[in-house]
């Protein structure tokens, strides 16, 4: 027989019919001649009960039905008589697919993440993963959805680059020479005309830069893509390996942006809380108890905008006030987690924009606020800073910190070469870039969302290995 999945049984009110489920088995107890048995196949965070006779199976086979086996079960569909489910199988067949012995790592309740971590293979059949993983699926196919209904097209941007995006230099190589053998100049530095790409390529940090190109030609492009980051950093908010979200937009100013960045993130939201119902409310209760609340609450006010020389200012004040914090926060400063947090946790009480920051820690493309006679910056709505800033909008969210990195880019080419030469950046794998702004330049602007933030914050999650399948991490790259 054909089977059905669990999510579409336990909505059916067909009963009488004859239906075959397969799954694994989340528990078995015996009854006074019935066995009961939870049976789990993904679709859903529910269980469907499958009731059998004692007597009508082989008892050996109802031995091997335990905790984390596979089976298929065949029979009647009927009314649950039990609280919590409407319908449930009265078995009239039951196959063995695998058996599962007591060494099976998920059999026991209430262990900790960090164990289920050294079990990632296994991790994804329990509850908690299991809804994780759903949501995740929900997440992506928002961030599709909403960006095709707005007119932008999906672009792919490459995975090995010869370009570093970001400037910072924690970049995986990729290069197929024998590193036991590796040709050198007369300064020692390696040649790489006998590589496969014959140059020094890497795994990409970002697909901003070629996105920029899809969005000088296209108009509105998006991508959505796994990135990689070298460093060192073993944190609950870091990864080697995680996906991207990021649009570029043609002729959009920092208030398009904004725009942009605060209707995107609340559609993301309500997605989630439309189409992952089930998973959610277990997450509510196992947990976060008040993730619901939370993700309700980003739905119903306006993000704050506010200029970085203005957020500098309350947290100072909130120094003089008593509040503590281990990090400076003086201007020109990068802000530190706890600084956001406390900005949107218990400031502001809502999600933040920060806007126009320092130019000293904000990358070379974005486009410079003007300057004052004084060599400070006119930034957003006519803030003043002291020093020269950038046309940043980095969206704040609480437990997270920064969700969205934007800016709008610098689209004159002489400002951009001036910026490119100051930082004493590499200018080689740069001239396809700057072509762009030679030829047909215009005012675009973009941003990039870190996937995994956005789940953790979705799902309330703690540690952001806990929101993809197989974390890669600082001394980890297992599965």
């Amino acid at each position: 027989m054909k089977r059905t999945k669990i999510a579409d049984i336990l909505g059916d009110k067909e009963y009488g019919k004859e239906v075959t489920v397969m799954g694994w088995v989340r528990s078995h107890r015996g009854g006074k001649n019935v066995d009961f048995i939870a049976l789990n196949d993904g679709s859903t965070i529910k269980t469907v009960q499958v009731v059998a006779d004692s007597a009508k199976f082989d008892d050996e086979l109802l031995k091997q039905i335990t905790t984390g086996a596979c089976i298929s079960a065949t029979g009647t569909l009927v009314e649950s008589q039990g609280a919590g489910q409407s319908s449930e199988i009265q078995a009239t067949k039951l196959e063995l697919f695998g058996p599962c012995d007591n060494t099976y790592p998920m059999q026991k309740k209430g262990q900790s993440f960090e164990t289920m971590r050294k079990n990632a293979h296994m991790r994804l059949r329990t509850n908690t993963f299991g809804a994780i993983m759903r949501i995740r699926h929900n997440m992506a196919m928002a961030i599709h959805t909403y960006f095709h209904e707005h007119g932008f097209y999906y672009f792919n941007t490459p995975l090995i680059t010869a370009s570093d995006c970001e400037g910072a230099g924690n970049m995986f190589q990729v290069t197929t020479k024998n590193l036991y053998d590796l040709k050198k100049d007369e300064e020692g530095k390696i040649i790489y005309d006998d590589d496969f790409f014959g140059e020094q390529t890497s795994l990409t940090v970002s697909g901003q830069l070629e996105g920029e190109l899809g969005a000088t030609a296209l108009g509105a492009i998006y991508t959505f893509g796994p990135t990689f980051r070298a460093e060192n950093s073993n944190t609950p908010r870091h990864l080697a390996e995680f996906w991207m979200i990021e649009p570029e937009m043609a002729f959009y100013d920092q208030e398009d942006l904004m725009d942009l960045e605060e209707d995107f993130i609340k559609y993301c939201v309500r997605w989630a809380l439309d189409h992952c119902k089930d998973d959610l409310d277990f997450l509510n209760k196992m947990v976060d108890k008040t993730l619901i609340e939370r993700l309700q609450g980003v739905l119903k006010e306006n993000f704050v905008r506010l200029p970085y020389t203005e957020g500098i200012n309350i947290l100072q004040e909130a120094i003089r006030q008593g509040r503590k914090f281990e990090f400076p926060c003086n201007w020109g400063d990068d802000l530190a987690s706890e600084h956001e947090r406390y900005l949107v946790e218990e400031h502001f009480r809502r999600p933040v924009i920060m806007t126009d920051y320092p130019r000293a820690f904000k990358s070379f493309y974005m486009k410079q606020n003007e300057t004052t006679p004084d060599g400070g910056s006119v930034g957003y709505k006519g803030a003043v800073a002291p020093g020269p800033t950038m046309q940043g909008t980095d969206v704040l969210f609480p437990q997270i910190g920064e969700i969205i990195g934007g800016s709008v880019r610098e689209e004159d080419y002489g400002k951009l070469m001036g910026e490119i030469k100051r930082r004493q950046m590499d200018e080689t794998h740069l001239w396809w870039y700057m072509d762009t702004r030679r030829w047909g330049s215009c005012p675009h602007a973009g941003f990039g969302l870190g996937f995994e933030r956005l789940i953790l914050f979705v799902t309330g999650m703690q540690n952001i290995r806990d929101v993809i399948p197989f974390p890669r991490t600082p001394k980890n790259a297992e599965f």
